[in-house]
Order: C-alpha cells, then sequence, then structure tokens
C-alpha cells in the first residue's frame, strides 16, 4: 500500500493545518485509516483514526477536540484537520493503511503500534511562534 503524505508546514500557535495522505496504486476504500507523529527523540504516537466506512472515529486524548479526520473514498484521500495547533503539536506526521480499524485503534489510544499495511512517507508540522 503506497501513501503520500503532504500539507505540513510553519504555523504559529493557535493556528490550524489541514493534512492530507493519497493513495497510489491502491483503493483506500479498502482500508481503515490513521494518523500518526514522530517528534525528534521520541517515539511515534498515533493521533486518530478512522473506520473502512467512515463511520467510526478514533482519538488520542491530547487533540480531542483539535483535531479531526476524514476520508473521501472517490478522492481516494484521508485528511486531518488540525485547529488551536500548539508546539507540543510539532512532529513528523505520517498516514498509515491498514485492513483492521482495530488495529489502528490500538495504536492510537492504547500506544500499540502494529505492522500496518501501509505508510506515508511524513509530513512535517512546526508548531512555532
Amino acid at each position: 500500500v503506497q501513501l503520500q503524505a503532504s500539507g505540513g508546514g510553519l504555523v504559529q500557535p493557535g493556528g490550524s493545518l489541514r493534512l492530507s495522505c493519497v493513495g497510489s496504486g491502491v483503493n483506500l476504500e479498502d482500508y481503515a485509516l490513521g494518523w500518526f507523529r514522530q517528534a525528534p527523540g521520541k517515539v511515534r504516537q498515533g493521533v486518530a483514526c478512522i473506520s473502512r466506512d467512515g463511520e467510526a472515529t478514533f482519538y488520542r486524548d491530547s487533540v480531542k477536540g483539535r483535531f479531526t479526520i476524514s476520508r473521501d473514498d472517490a478522492k481516494n484521500t484521508v485528511y486531518l484537520q488540525m485547529n488551536y495547533l500548539n508546539a507540543q503539536d510539532t512532529a513528523v506526521y505520517y498516514c498509515a493503511a491498514d485492513s483492521s480499524t482495530q488495529a489502528l485503534r490500538v495504536g492510537v489510544q492504547d500506544g500499540a503500534i502494529l505492522n500496518y499495511d501501509g505508510w506515508g512517507q511524513g509530513t512535517q508540522v512546526t508548531v512555532s511562534s
């Protein structure tokens, strides 16, 4: 599963960004999708995931109410809308795809990141004034 993430950048605290992740050579509607991030010197952590049908979404506690994950299967794309960004959100953000929503959920909410079917290459998000 090949994924291409984009949309990162430099944003001031309190600002917003929208990340996108497009599937290449794969039909993303067959997969649950998620976003993960890794800050310098820290382990990768889950951020959010969405089920194959888009009906279920899951978030890590620190982003609830600020981040929204969504998918547009017609565009073969998953999004992460990030609002009220703060310095602790600074990281490289990765998208991931897996056949199991539960597998992504445990990565996002329980910290058990598994060997998912596919990962994007990462996009840098820097929150700084």
